[in-house]
């Protein structure tokens, strides 16, 4: 019966990995486009972990903490607070264009009243309630795009072959049975959500412990995309997904060939620590946001809410130091490219979509004028993005009998100067060129 049940898993597998060639790619630069025009998006991490404020899920599984005292917090888990309007507005006040929440962490405990057999906010939490609804609810009324973050790990669940980071429950070549049963389980909550929440964004984690076949990835896509065609999903699942998520690690050089987001914290911890007060100033975000688009990319900043649901002060402020530079500074972030290659300018930099506006940003204040080389384009106008000045320029080096362009050099007074990062505008006469 075993051999029998391992070859029709095989079978299975083999079936479902040749699907990786087979689903539909036409148009997918097209699904993607809003994705890399938004630019900014808000990670909430809330779970019954927020209520002894420990490590999300790796607090029991790193053995900090039996999985008994771990589950022990869902009797702690109010969400007496809870008013996702207030989110949405802090978000929106923010500038984010999306926001994705934690629907199922690695502990296995659901923020809505899932069908399969589980532990879920309303049956076995005093907040007696399906968080995911009123969530996407008051996101959408704001114009920002739903995303929900799913755990494929479950260590909770009792056919999940890990248990501890010492300890596994069984080996899945070893009982097949026992897996498809797991995945069974897991598919059908991810269905859940598709069919429930329809998210614009499916953004799965925990894809390391298995493969590509054995998560079944192409079947678990392809039903996504059944359901809702217009669904993005992240790069956690095993190669089967539209865009790379760095975590804490802003990269180096621009990612080439792949749409890609920088998943960062506030301070240090992804869920409500209140022992945790290192956090990053507005600023700090600022600049790494400004790198983020610069290279090409998104930043989504994580949030952990306490277990009543509010949004500590100190998260609300940073979002807050960051909503007074977007919204002054829109023009420059949201439905932009990357910018000059590296070593044009000593910055980041964007371009406007028909790329006839580049746009510096000046991570550090001038002790003079600031350079730009090797633009081939012709400068109309320089303006200080958010204001109404224009500055002078002047070019130096450029030789008559040349075709190399010389250096642009920008006076840039102190008095227009941002509190935090100030960007400066070049309306150009042609699409951006430069001298390689």
């Amino acid at each position: 019966m075993r051999t029998r049940l391992f070859l029709l898993f095989v079978f299975f597998v083999v079936l479902n990995t040749k699907a990786q060639t087979l689903f539909d790619t036409t148009g997918q630069s097209a699904k993607l486009q809003w994705f890399a025009q938004a630019k900014l998006g808000i990670f909430i991490h809330y779970g019954i972990y927020a209520v002894n404020g420990i490590d999300e899920s790796w607090a029991f599984y790193n053995l900090k903490i039996s999985w008994e005292d771990y589950m022990k917090q869902l009797d702690g888990f109010t969400a007496s607070a809870y008013q996702p309007d207030r989110w949405a507005e802090l978000f929106d006040e923010a500038g984010a264009k999306y926001a994705i929440l934690t629907t199922k962490h690695h502990d296995g405990v659901a923020l809505w009243p899932t069908a399969a057999h589980t532990y879920n906010t309303l049956e076995n939490t005093p907040a007696k309630r399906d968080l995911v609804e009123p969530f996407c609810q008051s996101i959408r009324a704001k114009g920002i795009k739903v995303g929900l973050y799913f755990s494929l790990i479950d260590w909770s669940h009792n056919d999940y072959p890990a248990w501890t980071k010492t300890k596994n429950r069984y080996n899945v070549s070893e009982d097949t049975a026992r897996w498809l049963r797991f995945q069974s389980y897991c598919q059908a909550q991810i269905n859940e959500i598709s069919q429930r929440y329809n998210p614009d964004i499916f953004w799965f984690d925990g894809d390391w412990e298995h493969t590509a076949a054995e998560w079944q990835a192409p079947n678990i896509r392809r039903n996504i995309l059944t359901t809702n065609p217009k669904a993005i999903i992240n790069s956690r699942l095993q190669g089967y997904g539209d865009y790379a998520t760095p975590e804490q690690f802003l990269p180096i050089t621009r990612p080439e060939n792949t749409p890609w987001e920088l998943c960062l914290t506030t301070n240090d911890q992804w869920g409500y620590q209140p022992r945790d007060t290192n956090y990053k100033t507005p600023n700090q975000v600022i600049r790494i946001f400004a790198d983020c688009i610069g290279n090409g990319g998104n930043l989504l900043l994580d949030v952990g809410p306490k277990p009543d649901g509010t949004i500590p002060t100190e998260q609300a402020n940073i979002l807050k130091g960051l909503g007074r530079w977007t919204h002054k500074h829109a023009e420059a972030i949201y439905n932009t490219q990357a910018g000059l290659p590296l070593g044009y300018f000593y910055g980041p930099s964007t371009l406007s979509d028909d790329r006839k506006t580049l746009y510096l940003y000046m991570t550090e204040r001038p002790n003079g004028p600031i350079q730009v080389k090797g633009l081939v384009s012709k400068v109309n106008k320089i303006r200080v993005v958010g204001t109404n000045q224009t500055l002078t320029s002047r070019i130096m080096m450029k030789l008559s009998w040349s075709t190399t362009p010389g250096i642009l050099y920008i006076n840039v007074p102190v008095t227009v100067l941002d509190p935090d990062l100030t960007v400066i505008a070049l309306e150009l006469d042609s699409p951006c060129q430069v001298h390689k």
